[in-house]
């Protein structure tokens, strides 16, 4: 259908070119929304690639309901793209404030709630998918009135700067809007852009087709959506602060950004410190210290240590037990963030419990990804390599648990090398911790499995969720591994690897031989 020519106050090239800038501005708005939606869900929930799946699976098919519904406003396409531009700069510009309160103050609650925070993403999702689908036809409809052509060639024109604005505001969400101004106010600040591209567009080029009442109703709904934007953009630090307050206590010292991710230390004293990383309990004070002793003992037990390789741990714990040996001479530190190395090395609290290994000569750091890091080229080889890395449960960690990084880290181990691997919890995540297992193996290491028990409580060092209300048995997961089983040998002389493989082995699936190793391209952490 072709719709009349209106009389607009500029002329059809000016008037066709005002229409495609709205498309382009609100593509690229839409795009964000997507993206905090899929960032914020990867934080706040975990397992980026399920999170991701879902948002985006969920607010396409939303988009082509809101296609149809679209249809009953042709009649008033003016009205109707005001006001859904208006909606989807409220509820899109609000979502992250929305689903962070959500996390914060009810995440904890227990495992009904847990289950309908991500019921309240759908939520979003939908509703976000919704309004951007009604946008195109709308839009249509409009830049019809301001010049007519044939459908093909307004559909050509309105996809090419609807894709355009895509591509902008995808590289705009991780390279303009997190780094500047974070997920809460990144969303507000395009909400704001959204609702004035929006209603300056209806009111300004299209304002002759609505009734004074009409054009009243949208400048009021305009600005109220700009009011509420405007106003948790202007109490959007003081929110965020009594946000950090309900997930993590009332003792928070520090809480940064550090564009890789949130760094939070809270307590003042060993007892108390607790260290989190992007939401996971990384570092508790009261117990840490069991966890890097079965990490590091029995690698460094087990032969020559004279050159140690410590992948993560940039806190500096693992390194302090390494230094607890006689006999070593270097300790290189492999950590991606330098803001926790900084931490690490200044902060009162955590230099005094990682002993202040920062200021030892052995110790040197480099900030670099470990697996791009092991692929460089590497004249010095390890007796000992220490992966001190996030669980392997989360997705953006299976990389550092596949077959091929351990078969990179085989190159910078000696002969009679160790290489020790932090795991998982094996009692509530058996799969994930007989995977990494078998893994190892495809990589052509022997191993030992062994996991330490009384884990304590939900405030357990190591590199998993804060909140696991669950009554299951704690414990933290290892696995020991070398190229031959005589250096196993002589690693079993450890206490804590005696032990802790016969509690392992209790624990051995019937089928464990059966388990499928995980790679870059089939990754297999997942319970």
């Amino acid at each position: 259908m072709i719709e009349p020519r209106q009389r607009l106050p500029v002329t059809p090239r000016t008037g066709r070119f005002l229409v495609l800038a709205g498309v382009f501005i609100c593509a690229a708005c839409g795009l964000v929304y997507e993206l905090e939606l899929v960032a914020l869900a990867s934080y706040l929930i975990g397992d980026s690639v399920t999170q991701a799946s879902v948002v985006l699976s969920v607010m396409v098919f939303a988009m082509g309901v809101g296609s149809l519904l679209a249809k009953r406003l042709r009649c008033r396409a003016a009205a109707g793209f005001g006001l859904v531009e208006a909606a989807l700069a409220l509820v899109g510009g609000c979502s992250a404030m929305v689903l962070y309160a959500a996390f914060a103050w009810a995440g904890d609650r227990g495992e009904v709630w847990a289950s309908g925070s991500r019921y309240l993403f759908v939520v979003f999702s939908l509703a976000i998918g919704v309004l951007i689908g009604a946008e195109v036809p709308l839009l249509m409809v409009l830049i019809q009135r301001v010049r007519r052509q044939d459908a093909g060639g307004a559909v050509a024109d309105l996809f090419a700067a609807d894709y355009v604005g895509a591509l902008v505001g995808g590289l705009a969400f991780p390279f303009l809007l997190l780094p500047w101004f974070g997920q809460l106010t990144g969303a507000l600040l395009t909400g704001a852009v959204n609702v004035l591209a929006g209603g300056a567009l209806v009111l300004g080029l299209f304002g002759r087709d609505l009734s004074p009442r009409g054009r009243w109703l949208l400048l009021v709904v305009n600005a109220v959506v700009l009011t509420v934007l405007a106003s948790a953009a202007v109490l959007v630090d003081d929110f965020e602060r009594a946000a950090r307050h309900a997930v993590y206590g009332s003792g928070i010292r520090v809480a940064v950004h550090t564009g890789l991710q949130e760094v939070v230390l809270t307590g003042r004293d060993r007892e108390s410190l607790h260290l989190y990383l992007d939401g996971r309990l990384r570092v508790s004070g009261h117990d840490e210290r069991r966890y890097h002793e079965a990490l590091v003992q029995p690698a460094l037990r087990g032969g020559r240590h004279q050159r140690v390789l410590v992948l993560g741990g940039g806190d500096g714990l693992a390194a302090r037990e390494v230094l607890r040996h006689t006999g070593v001479r270097r300790v290189d530190i492999v950590e991606l963030d330098p803001a926790v190395v900084d931490l690490a090395r200044h902060d009162p609290a955590l230099s005094d419990l990682n002993g202040h290994v920062y200021r030892d000569p052995r110790v040197r750091v480099t900030h670099a990804d470990a697996f791009r890091w092991l692929r460089g080229p590497h004249r010095r080889v390890y007796d000992v390599v220490v992966a001190d890395l996030p669980d392997p449960g989360i997705t953006a960690s299976t990389q550092l648990y596949s077959q091929e990084f351990y078969g990179l880290v085989s190159r910078v181990l000696t002969a009679d090398g160790r290489f020790a691997v932090h795991a998982g919890p094996a009692a509530t995540r058996p799969r994930t911790y007989w995977t990494v297992d078998a893994t190892l193996r495809a990589a052509g290491y022997r191993t030992e499995p062994y996991r330490l028990t009384g884990r304590r409580g939900a405030h357990a060092a190591g590199p998993d969720r804060t909140a696991d209300p669950g009554e299951a048995p704690r414990d933290w997961g290892f696995v020991l591994a070398a190229r031959a089983e005589p250096v196993l040998g002589a690693a079993r002389g450890a206490a804590v690897l005696r032990v802790g493989s016969r509690a392992a082995e209790r624990l051995r699936p019937p089928d464990w031989r059966a388990i499928e190793p995980s790679t870059l391209v089939h990754p297999r952490y997942a319970d």
